[in-house]
């Protein structure tokens, strides 16, 4: 990384979570060796366990009688802090988790003066995968990139399935294979090096 990247790197802040509550989750794991790579990269990174902020499933009555749930403006207030998103997916019947889906839902609900879906404009995100599946759980992650893209999330094109999961990761929770390893970190990194340059103008289009 050039001084000027690092120099930029350090400013963002990177919010970084599975779409997963299984305590064991493959995807925990995954996601926290991206951050690492984020880490690495200058990045700020919070670490977000949806086990912390569980959630009711998004129903319009209960919003219109009692507001979001102080859970949901929490997430809400997590995803406005940051910059971008380092995000785990695990497939669920070829496409995303309900969980996952449940959380984007309620952060996509506005508050009191607020502009539509705050938490998602100008927001960048990586998107990766791990499944004991052979695809890694590749099909779920079309549908995560479909529906980020659809909400103003700028998802980067970079992206990684790990498959044969539940024999990839080793008793620290880091993958077995060095060129898995290597390509979970650089997630994280680029993330981090992006959303810096976009966040600070440097990154120019034709």
């Amino acid at each position: 990384m050039s001084p000027e990247t690092e120099k930029l790197a350090i400013a963002t802040k990177i919010l970084a979570f599975a779409g997963s509550a299984r305590k064991d989750s493959f995807n925990k794991k995954l996601v926290k060796i991206a951050a690492q790579g984020a880490k690495a990269a200058g990045a700020e990174v919070t670490y977000l366990d949806f086990r912390d902020l569980p959630l009711p499933l998004y129903d319009q009555d209960l919003e219109a009688a009692e507001g979001l749930p102080e859970n949901a403006r929490k997430l809400k207030a997590l995803m406005k802090g940051h910059q971008g998103f380092l995000i785990a997916c695990p497939e669920y019947n070829s496409s995303i988790t309900p969980l996952l889906k449940n959380a984007i839902d309620w952060a996509s609900r506005p508050e009191p003066d607020e502009p539509p879906l705050a938490c998602f404009k100008q927001k960048v995100a990586v998107l990766m995968s791990a499944s004991p599946g052979a695809l890694g759980g590749l099909r779920g992650l079309i549908h995560v990139r479909s529906i980020l893209g659809n909400i103003g999330v700028l998802v980067l094109p970079d992206q990684k399935a790990i498959s044969n999961a539940s024999q990839a990761f080793d008793e620290n929770g880091n993958l077995r294979e060095r060129a898995q390893q290597e390509a979970i970190l650089e997630l994280g990194s680029k993330l981090a090096t992006v959303t810096a340059k976009l966040n600070n103008g440097l990154v120019t289009t034709t």
